[in-house]
């Protein structure tokens, strides 16, 4: 139930893209008339996407035939929207395609270059002031949320590695490499002083 729900929302979201930017009509070209299945190992969902070169159609509990079929899992998602990293994907054994991997890399190609400008649609609503105020003002949130995550995130580490002592702190972690390769270098010595000796 709950993937037709995700779906639909999906179809209804790429499409809207598609009536918002136009470059997104003309960037999904290559991929008319053909079928994308996705299928995410962790959730055991698997969707497809199939563009007729006006609207988008997403499919849910997609088991037929595809043009292309990526198999991976939903952390390496946010990494297919950059279309050069689909062969370090496939080497790093993160992902699997069969099929064309053209069509992979037109879908990549194409979300990756939207860029919406937001303050141009708004400013039907709002007027061109309003929605260029409303826009920078949701980016300057956008950066100081992600300030204050990275600042949080550094503060929750420090705790975790100093005050804690519930994960290894990096400098802990290189030295014991280094006693490691150490000790592995003076087994090495010893078993050479003993095939020597018994030779």
């Amino acid at each position: 139930m709950w993937i037709s729900v995700l779906t639909a929302v999906a179809e209804q979201v790429v499409n809207r893209l598609i009536t918002l930017e136009p470059v997104l009509k003309q960037d999904l070209r290559d991929a008319e008339h053909r079928v994308l299945a996705i299928t995410l190992t962790d959730l055991k969902i698997s969707c497809a996407f199939h563009y007729n070169g006006e609207h988008c159609f997403v499919y849910g509990n997609y088991q037929d035939s595809a043009d292309c079929h990526i198999t991976t899992s939903l952390d390496t998602v946010s990494e297919l929207k950059d279309p050069s990293q689909l062969t370090r994907l496939i080497r790093a054994n993160k992902l699997d395609l069969e099929g064309d991997i053209h069509l992979a890399q037109a879908y990549s190609k194409a979300f990756s270059n939207l860029k919406i400008d937001w303050a141009e649609h708004l400013s039907r609503y709002l007027g061109d002031a309003g929605a260029q105020q409303l826009v920078n003002s949701l980016g300057q949130s956008k950066a100081h949320a992600q300030k204050h995550c990275e600042t949080f995130e550094q503060i929750f580490t420090q705790l975790c590695q100093d005050e804690l002592n519930v994960t290894v702190h990096p400098l802990e972690l290189e030295q014991f490499k280094s006693q490691t390769r150490a000790l592995s270098q003076q087994l090495t010595a010893l078993e050479q002083r003993f095939n020597a000796l018994t030779d």
